[in-house]
């Protein structure tokens, strides 16, 4: 009889049911029945987490016009925030290996995965870029014109042009086809991808930040007005990074 040590470690590496884990079943070891009850739950998870992924990626090619037409995700990073850029990305995919599955809306993840992921995605995107919008053009042009000169600029330098583009909340500026998905990060894989590369890029940025001024703990708050940011406003002022057309910051200045 196996031990539930040897069952568990053979049960790490099983990924479909078979007659080993049917007669396991049977095994009336409560270490057992815990152990296949938590593998059957793990290969549901997985299951679900397969089709939620294979649904992003015919979503993504229900708005082909033609079969090969290459379709854009753009998404954007940083349009809330007191202090930091504005950052968005624009992702074409071509093929979907089977490492791209658990991609998501970047808010839903967390840093370890969105990190992992990003290399992921500039590993197998065809074409990936990514924009950094200016503290000074998001108060020259406005958080919203910005981000949309931002995703064009995004989508202008991708080294593909696409004949698609699916734009999270947003509608370009462009010849383009394109469609303005609300949600869309949590709808189609590309715009998913597009966010977590403009999330992971802003988040490396505000730490470099961070380092500049500690007092603000934008490491912690990516820019965001929270109770510990707004405290340091008060007592340090405003930065060269804050956004001087956004409240309270714009009150503060005059």
């Amino acid at each position: 009889m196996e031990t539930i040590k040897t069952i568990a470690e053979k049960l790490k590496h099983t990924s479909q049911p078979n007659e080993w884990t049917n007669k396991l079943t049977e095994d009336h070891r409560a270490g057992v029945l815990k152990l296949i009850t938590s593998w059957q739950k793990r290969l549901e998870q997985e299951k679900q987490i397969q089709m939620i992924h294979e649904e992003k990626i015919r979503f993504d090619e229900s708005f082909k016009l033609h079969k090969n037409d290459l379709v854009a995700g753009i998404d954007e990073a940083g349009r809330g925030p007191l202090a930091g850029p504005v950052v968005t990305a624009a992702v074409i995919f071509h093929e979907h290996p089977h490492e791209l599955i658990g991609i998501n809306d970047s808010k839903l993840l967390s840093r370890f995965k969105r990190e992992n992921y990003a290399e992921i995605i500039k590993k197998y995107a065809l074409a990936y870029y990514v924009h950094i919008q200016s503290v000074e053009q998001v108060d020259t042009l406005n958080i919203y014109q910005a981000t949309k000169s931002s995703m064009m600029l995004a989508v202008d330098n991708l080294s593909i042009q696409p004949q698609v583009l699916l734009v999270d909340a947003m509608t370009l500026p462009t010849d383009i086809a394109q469609h303005s998905i609300i949600k869309g990060d949590a709808k189609s894989l590309a715009i998913a991808a597009a966010s977590i590369l403009a999330k992971t890029t802003r988040d490396n940025l505000m730490n470099e930040f961070d380092k500049i001024y500690p007092e603000y703990h934008f490491s912690k708050n990516a820019g965001y007005g929270t109770s510990d940011h707004l405290s340091a406003l008060k007592q340090f002022g405003v930065t060269k990074i804050h956004r001087k057309s956004f409240e309270p910051i714009k009150s503060m200045i005059r």
